[in-house]
């Protein structure tokens, strides 16, 4: 039986992937430093902090150990802060960082190995279309998905000899508590004021009226099984374009209208 591992699988995007992967027969494992509030026969729960490299260590040395195999695994623990960038403190950009773009290191690093002894595996790593796109009042954000996909990119060249393949799906809005759970920063209101607010409400709005996370699990089931996934894909006609757009106009013509999208 082969094996998935899920990253920030208690709720939302994560839930859904891990219980697309067990109706698809695989044994999975839901890493995440709580346990779920939903229960859900088949998952196995390992209470792990993402960045912690000795606690992921150990969560994996466990799998290993219990399954004899990690054949795919799926970073997607992450949250959101949002606020001016000019009021945001270090120690918030860096957490942003920790849990986004270092945990999908740490996690990726310490699975290597274990697919390398068995000759092969998968890593889809979780970004958002908020990298190419880089959302104002939202840039670490958007920066931290950005560090995913530069660390795919390189990672998926490293790994081809070993039969590793590397892959990202980049959803755009989900309607998940990851809205709720969102880190805002108020701080600098009097400087830009209804513009932040308009931002962070306009974020909000599109979430709530997203996509299910079931829509993006399917993304990641066919990211995790298709034999030449594509390195950087997303979910939804809407967002398809989107990016198509991002690639074919000039940079500075992109960022003025995600600019007016969110004013």
């Amino acid at each position: 039986m082969k094996t998935a591992v899920v990253t920030g699988g208690s709720s939302g995007i994560g839930l859904s992937c891990c219980r697309k992967f067990l109706e698809n027969g695989y044994r999975v494992y839901e890493l995440s430093r709580r346990e779920p509030k939903i229960q859900t026969v088949g998952i196995k729960h390992i209470s792990c902090d993402v960045t912690d490299e000795h606690s992921v260590s150990e969560a994996f040395k466990e799998i290993y150990n219990d399954s004899g195999r990690i054949d795919i695994l799926v970073n997607n623990a992450g949250f959101g802060i949002s606020g001016a960038v000019e009021f945001t403190e270090l120690s918030d950009a860096k957490k942003q960082f920790d849990v986004n773009f270092f945990g999908c290191f740490i996690c990726s690093k310490n699975v290597i190995k274990y697919m390398r002894l068995q000759g092969g595996g998968r890593i889809v790593n979780l970004s958002s279309l908020a990298a190419p796109l880089a959302i104002p009042f939202q840039a670490f954000y958007s920066a931290s998905k950005a560090a995913v996909n530069s660390l795919t990119l390189a990672l998926a060249n490293e790994l081809r000899p070993f039969n590793i393949k590397v892959c990202a799906v980049m959803p755009g809005d989900v309607k998940t508590g990851f809205t709720a759970a969102r880190e805002k920063n108020t701080a600098g209101n009097e400087f830009y004021g209804e513009t932040l607010k308009r931002a962070v409400a306009g974020m909000e709005r599109d979430e709530q009226n997203g996509m299910s996370p079931d829509a993006i699990a399917d993304a990641v089931y066919t990211a995790a099984t298709k034999t030449r996934p594509r390195l950087l894909s997303t979910k939804g006609a809407k967002y398809h374009l989107f990016l198509a757009l991002s690639k074919a106009l000039p940079v500075s013509l992109v960022n003025i209208i995600v600019g007016k999208l969110y004013s």
